[in-house]
């Protein structure tokens, strides 16, 4: 853990005041042109206006679905899991918005959040999720046995994540546990069991969440400290680049391990499949962690990632 003598914790690039004018936001969000005044605070809850939380949660159980197959993922099952991962990620935020009102109240990028700025009310909150967790049952009752349980058996990680932080300066070890299940339940979905084959994938998932979400958290490292919130940024420090250089390294070899498995990529999947192993080289090197608009660029680029991934996957099939 840093102590408030290390110079590393409060020295950023930029003063305090303007740290946090940098937003992954549209300017105007979307939900303001588009959105009835209110529907807005529910929509920003469930960070309909941030999507690279829905598409990180999406693509590793495409990927999975992609695997499963050899390389031609069922159509059908991909648009379910689209629907899956926006209505599931919605709730965990508003899940993890409830648990954390008061300290999201005490932290600067946080405090305008519906629930700690009051827009909306804590049994709004309870309500609305209910309501996203009976949409998430619903398109989870449209996969075979399996994939049902293995889903169903998410929302144990899904509600203890936001307790995490307070518990253990590794939280996005958590996170990485919840946020590749849909892989899990990809595979399940593909091939009606589970079997050691999907471990792979699964755990290069795992490392990809580590490396950047803990980019991520050096966001809001300085108030985390204040109000004794535990992350992987409080506890690497100066030592976050090698880890994420460790943890993408971790990740790639996974991935390459696991398409290796079922096919011998072609040469036109392996240009994306280098591609990615580029990108996350580019994050590592340019990343500066005293510049919040820094991580934040390259945590949003993850989905970059993803989707090269992906289209590595499915060059394989064609």
């Amino acid at each position: 853990m840093l102590n408030r003598k290390d110079p590393f914790k409060r020295k950023f690039d930029e003063p305090r005041e303007n740290r946090f004018g940098h937003s992954d936001l549209p300017r105007p969000p979307w939900i303001d042109v588009w959105l009835p005044p209110g529907l807005r605070p529910f929509a920003r809850l469930a960070r309909l206006d941030r999507p690279i939380g829905t598409w990180l949660l999406l693509l590793p159980g495409w990927w999975a679905i992609a695997l499963a197959n050899f390389g031609a993922p069922s159509k059908e099952l991909l648009l379910l899991f689209v629907a899956g991962a926006l209505v599931m990620r919605g709730a965990g935020c508003t899940f993890n918005d409830i648990i954390d009102r008061d300290i999201d109240a005490q932290v600067e990028r946080t405090a305008k959040r519906p629930l700690p700025s009051g827009q909306v009310s804590v049994t709004a909150a309870w309500i609305f999720l209910g309501v996203q967790l009976a949409l998430g049952l619903l398109i989870l009752l449209q996969l075979n046995t399996t994939a049902i349980i293995v889903g169903a058996a998410s929302l144990v990680l899904v509600f203890t994540y936001p307790f995490m932080k307070r518990i253990t300066y590794w939280p996005q070890a958590w996170l990485g546990l919840t946020f590749n299940w849909g892989a899990l339940v990809g595979w399940a979905a593909m091939r009606n069991t589970l079997d050691w084959a999907v471990l792979p994938i699964y755990a290069a998932g795992f490392f990809w969440t580590l490396g950047y979400d803990t980019i991520y958290a050096h966001q809001d490292r300085e108030d985390d400290a204040l109000v004794g919130v535990k992350s992987s940024a409080l506890a690497l420090g100066r030592f976050t680049k090698p880890f994420v250089a460790l943890m993408y390294a971790l990740t790639m070899a996974l991935l390459v391990t696991a398409s290796f498995r079922f096919v011998t990529p072609t040469w036109p999947a392996l240009v994306p499949l280098i591609a990615a192993g580029l990108h996350l080289a580019w994050q590592v090197l340019t990343l500066d962690i005293n510049n919040p608009a820094n991580c934040l660029k390259r945590f949003q680029s993850n989905r970059d990632f993803g989707l090269l991934i992906f289209a590595s996957l499915l060059l394989q099939w064609i």
